[in-house]
């Protein structure tokens, strides 16, 4: 998914949570900012394949992956929020919803996964999923100001 559908669900939760202060800090840096290691990763890419668009290029690191868990959980219960844990997980259900390949146990194992629904080409999947956010941020939004 792009940065755009992931601001999206973010702003939705934070939203719909009613989050504020270091909540809506940790939602973002969880629900967007993991997305980091692209910048990490693009003067490799660069260097790999110039500025031609390679597709299928590995542009992922263990920030992305579930076995990121294993460090988010015990932030978790040290900060005393669920915050980080939720807003992973949401992201992590949008990039794995694309077909593009992601290593679930990266750097412990080599498994490859492609993700579902591999029939509904990528575009399509986004762009359903950015018009129901859309629509769902916009829902809340106006019921939020409505109650006051």
């Amino acid at each position: 998914m792009t940065i755009f559908t992931h601001v999206l669900a973010t702003t939705l939760g934070v939203q719909a949570l009613g989050l504020h202060g270091s909540d809506t800090a940790l939602a973002y840096a969880f629900g967007v900012g993991v997305d980091v290691d692209h910048a990490v990763k693009a003067p490799f890419y660069l260097r790999a394949v110039g500025l031609q668009n390679k597709k299928g290029y590995y542009w992922r690191s263990s920030l992305q992956e579930p076995v990121a868990l294993l460090w988010i959980l015990p932030l978790c219960l040290l900060l005393g929020t669920f915050v980080p844990a939720l807003f992973f997980v949401v992201h992590l259900a949008m990039d794995y919803s694309v077909s593009y390949e992601k290593m679930p146990f990266y750097p412990y194992s080599p498994y490859v996964a492609r993700g579902w629904l591999l029939a509904v080409p990528d575009k399509v999947k986004e762009l359903i999923l950015a018009v129901i956010l859309v629509c769902l941020n916009l829902l809340v939004f106006f019921a939020r100001q409505r109650t006051g």
